[in-house]
């Protein structure tokens, strides 16, 4: 394992148990005591994505407009998936760019939509099967201000952008930059790949790339922009598989639920060694600090605000109002604040509040563990 992926496991194994220290609380009305252990906050943990999804979509509420949304998902042929997996970031970016571009330069063009879109793009790198599956889901506005700045132009009613040609294109930017990228010495290889670091044999996989259709589709516009955020409150801050998908842990073997979109999304259940269950789940991990959520065309971080107030001016609709934040920067209030959930009533009797009576924290040592993996030494 990596660092990175060793410091995953370990936040997940001790995450909401007493090594990361915790508190504990009785209830002023009937007496009733909870001992509540601290979050890794990992963000590859599944217990630990609720607040900040909470927190994201608060923020993203203030972007959205009456308008069609699209939600539209570009895939990584299974010949490029496994040099994506030896080079997470530099590949993973360039999916980012292939696809940003692509977007941006079909919508402008005056044949299809001849606007500049607003859209964000999710990273998802794994499918059903916790197979490695890298792919980006956009969700974008069906409708753009024009190429002169002067008015909003809308989409056609139920429709976006050819699919087709946004395959094509897409296929073209990424093998380009992917090919670029090789020429510097920027692209490594291991295993079953390190042939690919011969010349010849990185041109033929590039040859078979282009001979193969790449997955672009789009699905029907959501019900309505309050419909966007729903989507976004499932996707955004989802991570391989989460605890619900779990079934059972026997016998050294881990079984799950999973869908089968080749057979008419049938749920079917998958039993996998422990060691096979890590390994997939680890495939996931994305580099430290990697921006998995970006954002382009109206909705870039430079001119969001700007462009924003330009597209409600256009659609005839009020400024949107500002958030309203908590006054106090404590979980608990944010929790309430976001969730509608207080945290702090009594889950017993339904009536008193729990009131902190203790408090322990974790030891120096194992902050210190969980900074780095073990040496070990090689003989």
């Amino acid at each position: 394992m990596s660092p990175t992926q060793w410091r995953v496991m370990r936040a997940i194994e001790i995450c909401r148990t007493a090594a990361l220290g915790g508190h504990v609380d009785r209830c002023d009305e009937c007496g009733h005591q909870v001992i509540s252990y601290n979050s890794c906050r990992n963000r590859h943990c599944p217990k630990c994505q609720s607040l900040a999804k909470a927190q994201w979509l608060q923020a993203r509420q203030q972007e959205i407009l009456p308008v069609e949304y699209y939600h539209v998902v570009f895939t990584l042929p299974d010949l490029i998936a496994p040099l994506a997996l030896q080079n997470k970031q530099i590949v993973y970016d360039i999916l980012f760019r292939a696809t940003a571009q692509t977007l941006l330069t079909i919508s402008s063009d005056p044949k299809h939509l001849g606007a500049k879109i607003g859209f964000l793009a999710i990273l998802h790198t794994w499918g059903q099967n916790l197979f490695h599956h890298p792919h980006l889901h956009c969700v974008a506005s069906g409708g753009g201000i024009s190429l002169d700045g002067q008015q909003w132009v809308s989409c056609r009613k139920g429709f976006f952008l050819p699919v087709r040609v946004l395959s094509r294109l897409y296929r073209r930017l990424f093998l380009a930059e992917l090919s670029n990228t090789y020429q510097k010495g920027g692209l490594e290889f291991y295993g079953n790949l390190k042939h690919l670091s011969e010349p010849e044999h990185f041109d033929q996989l590039l040859q078979s790339a282009r001979s193969v259709d790449w997955v672009v589709y789009a699905k029907p516009p959501f019900a309505g922009p309050e419909k966007v955020l729903d989507y976004l409150s499932r996707y955004t801050h989802r991570i391989a598989i989460s605890n619900h998908r779990i079934l059972s842990l026997e016998g050294g073997k881990v079984s799950f639920r999973w869908k089968d979109y080749r057979h008419g999304n049938k749920q079917r259940v998958m039993t996998l060694k422990a060691e096979e269950f890590i390994r997939r789940f680890l495939l996931h991990v994305l580099p430290d600090a990697y921006v998995r959520i970006r954002y382009y065309g109206f909705l870039a971080n430079c001119h969001r605000s700007r462009l924003l107030k330009l597209c409600r001016k256009f659609l005839g609709v009020p400024r949107s109002p500002e958030p309203q934040s908590p006054q106090s920067s404590e979980w608990a209030v944010l929790l309430e604040s976001l969730t509608g959930i207080d945290p702090y009533l009594c889950p017993k009797c339904r009536k008193g509040r729990l009131i902190r009576i203790d408090v322990f924290t974790p030891s120096d040592k194992l902050h210190a563990n969980l900074r780095a993996p073990p040496v070990v030494e090689m003989p």
